[in-house]
């Protein structure tokens, strides 16, 4: 083997999936003949397969024991014969087996191919002489090894061109046929004058060319019959396009004339209608057309004929069962007696601790337009949120009054009887029924026989129809100056376990009590509120305060009277432009359910 000295890179991997030849188990007497590198020069080299396995319980693995510095391993051919003896076919070395046995040495040497110059990972030095030449290889110079390094494998030779005898494969005769060639004759034309007028000065001058004889000629086209043009090819490009033709029309109009016909029913003598109906023809006629009459006065009576075939074709049913599995059941329906127009719901909530007990919005159908037209009108219809029970969804339980439309209201997680909802106009407004808590949360015992209290909410009560609904005023109003200046899409209350300050910073509410509002709208801002007395910074004298002092009235609860119509924003927010123009109008809040889950009736139980 010759000698080689090679700088390798750090391997990537143990590349052992080249390997996809599964080995056969092979009795002794049919082991077949090792191959080795004879072909390629090297009859002494044996490519061998090492696994994993392998190269782990002869100490030769990839990149700890063989390196790109030392990439070879002298194993001991006992430890082989060993092998052989534990795994017999299975063993890595068994390929090899008969050069093994008659190898002379001790000691057999296993090459690492990172290259896979000979096909496989590793290969086996089957000769003594072989083995010394690979760790006994001559070294070479630096400067000779760099040289050789640079040396190119294949260099270009140049060998001029031999010129060869031309051979025809007919070309020169499309030469010839494409060449241009004179067909016509040469005319020669000889223009003279005399000597005299040679250098002699020349005067132009404009005149008439029809006034003079032979000063005006005129050169037509004619086809000249002697002269022919072959023509040998032509390149024509058609397109196929439909035939456009204008046509256009006048109605000729002529000037109006009144004109007058009159006409009488033609009557027939006595004579002439027996006559008709004796006749031939109409007896033909009559027998012809009456059973095609009556066939389509049948046909008009069975079905309509004007029906569209299309439309019922869609109606049918396309399910195997019918309308009421694939559609939803109305429970439950409530109508308003006293609202004489058509409203629109805009929010829909259930009370909190008093079930089968619903709360709904309303607000008027109109355009923007349509309410600034009919503003007026609107101030005089109250705007409400109805309060109905199961028990009577005809007659409301309770109406809360507000200055505009309400489009959102929450009930106050601490104190369901409190109420907080946002108007059209940007406004929030405050409800405090606690008067009403009675009404809504009564109850009623069973029956005398029984000793044992029944306790019945109130959506389970026989309906009572002299009842009346209560209408209720509204506690507080926000300022409309300071608040939101369009619609409020979207109200929160926050929970009880933390509060914001004027600053947006957040810390713990210690007093476990919902006491802030959050609100969208669609002036694309975000305000919280609080409904706790704010502390002025500059004492007022207590007679500008008797001056300040308003009556309320006594159906008006008291609870928000120090917010109503001087109620401003803790803070408010406004939404970024970001990467686009556009502003971005908020139209939800979601906060988490844990953190809003009513727990008024353990708080009361406790108090």
């Amino acid at each position: 083997m010759a000698p080689k000295s090679r700088k390798q890179k750090s391997s990537g991997g143990q590349r052992k999936s080249k390997r996809t030849k599964t080995k056969q188990m092979l009795p002794d007497s049919e082991e077949r003949e090792p191959i080795n590198m004879e072909s390629m020069g090297h009859p002494e080299i044996y490519p061998l397969v090492l696994t994993t396995q392998t190269q782990e319980l002869f100490k030769c693995r990839i990149d700890e024991d063989v390196t790109d510095e030392q990439p070879y391993k002298l194993i001991k051919k006992e430890d082989i014969f060993a092998d052989f003896r534990n795994r017999a076919a299975v063993s890595d070395f068994y390929p090899v087996k008969k050069v093994i046995q008659e190898y002379p040495g001790d000691e057999l040497l296993v090459v690492y191919d990172k290259d896979f110059k000979y096909g496989h990972n590793f290969y086996l030095i089957g000769t003594e002489e072989g083995k010394e030449n690979y760790l006994n290889a001559p070294e070479l110079p630096e400067e000779q090894e760099e040289y050789k390094e640079y040396i190119p494998e294949d260099i270009y030779v140049y060998k001029p061109p031999i010129s060869k005898p031309w051979v025809s494969l007919g070309s020169e005769k499309e030469i010839e046929e494409e060449s241009v060639k004179e067909s016509t004759k040469q005319i020669t034309y000889m223009i003279s004058r005399k000597r005299s007028e040679f250098g002699a000065p020349i005067k132009f001058s404009d005149q008439n060319a029809s006034s003079v004889k032979d000063a005006y000629i005129e050169c037509t086209a004619y086809p000249d019959h002697h002269f022919t043009l072959k023509q040998l090819e032509k390149d024509v490009g058609m397109q196929v396009i439909p035939k456009v033709k204008d046509i256009s029309t006048q109605t000729r109009w002529t000037y109006p004339k009144n004109a007058t016909t009159q006409y009488y029913p033609r009557e027939l003598s006595e004579e002439e209608k027996e006559t008709f109906e004796q006749s031939k023809p109409l007896s033909d006629f009559l027998n012809n057309t009456s059973i095609n009459v009556e066939i389509a006065l049948q046909q008009n009576e069975i079905m309509n004929t004007f029906i569209d075939d299309w439309k019922c074709l869609a109606e049918e049913e396309s399910t195997f069962g019918d309308k009421t599995d694939t559609h939803l059941k109305e429970y439950q329906s409530f109508t308003d007696l006293h609202s004489l127009t058509e409203k629109m719901v805009t929010s829909v909530s259930w009370h909190p601790t008093v079930y089968g007990l619903i709360a709904v919005s309303v607000a008027v159908r109109l355009s923007f337009e349509e309410r600034v037209h009919f503003s007026g009108k609107l101030l005089l219809q109250p705007s409400l949120i109805l309060f109905w029970s199961f028990s009577d969804p005809i007659h409301p339980q309770l109406m809360l009054e507000s200055p505009d439309d309400i489009f959102c209201f929450k009930f106050c997680p601490s104190d369901p009887n409190i109420i907080a909802g946002g108007c059209i106009n940007g406004q929030i407004v405050m409800w405090d029924i606690s008067a009403h808590a009675d009404r809504i949360e009564n109850i009623k015992t069973g029956g005398s026989r029984s000793k044992k209290v029944t306790l019945k909410p109130m959506f389970l009560l026989e309906p009572d129809s002299n009842k009346e609904a209560t209408y209720i005023r509204h506690c507080a109003v926000s300022s409309i100056e300071s608040g939101h200046k369009k619609v409020i899409t979207d109200i929160h209350w926050l929970p009880d376990t933390f509060e914001i300050n004027r600053l947006g910073a957040v810390f713990e509410n210690r007093n476990g009590i919902c006491c802030q509002l959050v609100t969208c709208s669609a002036d694309c801002t975000v305000c919280f509120w609080d409904i706790r007395p704010q502390k002025s910074l500059t004492p007022q004298p207590i007679e500008k305060k008797k001056e300040e002092h308003i009556e309320i009235p006594l159906d008006v609860p008291s609870t928000f009277l120090h917010l109503d119509l001087s109620w401003k924003p803790l803070t408010k927010l406004r939404l970024s432009k970001g990467e686009t123009s556009l502003d971005h109008c908020p139209t939800k809040i979601s906060l988490s359910e844990d953190d809003l889950l009513y727990n008024t009736q353990d708080k009361i139980l406790t108090q």
